[in-house]
């Protein structure tokens, strides 16, 4: 096991030091989408029920991946290969489809009209703020995904130990963590009254 200053395997802390930051990152982009909402006169109202419910579905995809990585921690704790790598591939589909409902949503949006520097409701900014958002979040579950993959792999091929099971576990509880911020203040306060 590698060794750290800190108590903790150097792996995890580095994970930890990751999710800071990127916490960080996140938390920005929400301050300055708050900023923008607040400061523009014409800020659109743009989300309609289909997709409130779409972003609620969303939601209840990666919150339900939450428990089954979980799960996979559970399993590779126990050494059972076969469950961790079942609870991980479990997991990355539900990223996958997660990304797949999320590609919907960007495609509804762009036959609407809505650019990265345009958008036909008002405020150009939306779109940016909008398409920059969810696409960084997009990325990460992607990132997550393919990690999630490789982890899951590996655990089973005995080429990882169950730690890298539950470092990439944290990683998948902060993506959906951030989720749960988008989808207040970027979906529902933007809800068509």
């Amino acid at each position: 096991m590698e060794e750290s200053p800190f108590a903790i395997p150097s792996s995890k802390l580095v994970m930890w030091l990751f999710i800071i930051s990127d916490a960080c990152t996140f938390g920005a982009m929400l301050f300055a989408y708050g900023y923008l909402r607040n400061s523009a006169a014409d800020w659109p109202q743009v989300f309609e029920s289909a997709s409130i419910w779409n972003s609620l579905l969303m939601t209840f995809i990666l919150v339900t991946s939450s428990l089954t990585v979980l799960f996979a921690v559970k399993a590779a704790q126990s050494e059972d290969r076969a469950g961790a790598f079942r609870w991980t591939m479990i997991t990355a589909a539900g990223g996958i489809l997660f990304t797949l409902l999320h590609i919907r949503e960007w495609l509804s949006l762009i036959g609407q009209g809505a650019r990265l520097f345009q958008n036909p409701w008002g405020s150009p900014m939306f779109g940016a703020a909008f398409f920059s958002i969810t696409g960084l979040h997009m990325a990460h579950v992607v990132g997550g995904v393919v990690a999630l993959i490789v982890v899951g792999m590996s655990y089973r091929a005995g080429r990882y130990a169950a730690r890298h099971i539950e470092i990439w576990a944290l990683y998948w509880h902060f993506v959906d963590l951030v989720w749960m911020f988008v989808v207040p203040l970027v979906y529902l306060l933007n809800m068509k009254r």
